[in-house]
Formats: structure tokens, C-alpha cells, sequence
């Protein structure tokens, strides 16, 4: 009897051992997934963005997560999405472009939640990129992430996965043993 009892004990202790370094895992994971949506793209040349206000909804929701690409002001068309630096105080706005003045080297630009064309034409010098891809409620994700609590809570995050691969390894030494 107590052989059985012994047998059934060491095989929930490795149960126990592989659940914990499965959680462990995916925690490590997620993480490294969710931080290389944040890092990769700055490797070629894209920058990230996370949209504040309703001016481009539907087609740009608030909390979005814009990925904007650097290029040459003068290959941009009507209709592209671009993002550029706001006059005078210099905030970040996404806005999709009327006409393309090459020769004036300007932007006319305009929201489309908005009912007119912004007031002021968009100087080439202050244009970032175009957009080419819209994340949807990301752009809050970057926002945390890029934070300060958020960098302690993905850091905690990991060491939790590297906590529970430990448990995990010693439980199922144990439970083999």
C-alpha cells in the first residue's frame, strides 16, 4: 500500500513540475513576443506611434498603434496616410494627404473625422513617414510598455517565468527520483 501511495505522489510531483515550467515558458514568451513588436521595427527603419485623437477615425482609431516608414517626401500620394510634426508646437499628427506640392515642398493635409483641410500647409521638413500599418488598442500596450512601470512589470514578468522554470526543473527531478 504504501508503494502505490509513493508511486501516485511522485507522478503528481512531475504534473506539477512540467505545469510550472510550461507557465514559466509562455510568461518568457509573451514577454519577449510583446518586446520585439517594440524593438524590430526600429531595425528597419519604422517608427511607432500611439494615436491620441480622433481625427483620422474610422480609419485610425484612438489608442492604435501606428507603424510609420521613413521616406522620401516626394513619393508620397494623395490619399497615403502620413505623420508628421505639428506647427508651432511640435506634437506628432496623423493626418492623410490631399496634394503633394513637390515644387512648394509642402503637405495639405486633413483628418478624416475633420470637416476641413488643416489651415496650415505641412513643410517637408517636418515630415516623419508614411503609415503603413494601424494596430488597433496596441498603441495603450506600447504606451505601458515604454514606461517605466511598465519595463519593472515585464522584467517581474520574466523573472516569475524563470522562477517557475526552476520550481518546474527541480519538481520533476524530484518526481523522477
Amino acid at each position: 500500500m504504501g508503494r502505490r501511495r509513493e508511486k501516485k505522489d511522485t507522478r503528481s510531483t512531475g504534473r506539477a513540475g512540467r505545469i510550472c515550467s510550461i507557465t514559466g515558458t509562455i510568461l518568457i514568451v509573451l514577454v519577449i513576443i510583446l518586446c520585439s513588436f517594440l524593438v524590430l521595427p526600429g531595425i528597419f527603419s519604422y517608427q511607432m506611434f500611439n494615436v491620441i485623437s480622433g481625427s483620422m477615425e474610422p480609419a485610425v482609431k484612438v489608442g492604435s498603434l501606428i507603424y510609420v516608414h521613413e521616406e522620401e517626401p516626394e513619393g508620397i500620394k494623395e490619399k497615403d496616410i502620413i505623420a508628421f510634426y505639428g506647427m508651432p508646437e511640435g506634437g506628432i499628427i496623423t493626418h492623410r494627404v490631399v496634394k503633394n506640392n513637390v515644387v512648394s515642398g509642402t503637405f495639405v493635409t486633413k483628418g478624416d473625422a475633420n470637416d476641413g483641410e488643416d489651415p496650415t500647409p505641412i513643410p517637408y521638413d517636418n515630415f516623419i513617414g508614411r503609415v503603413t500599418l494601424t494596430v488597433p488598442y496596441m498603441g495603450k500596450v506600447l504606451t505601458v510598455m515604454t514606461s517605466f512601470y511598465g519595463k519593472i512589470a515585464a522584467a517581474c514578468v520574466v523573472g516569475l517565468g524563470a522562477v517557475l522554470n526552476l520550481i518546474g526543473g527541480k519538481t520533476k527531478k524530484l518526481g523522477t527520483g
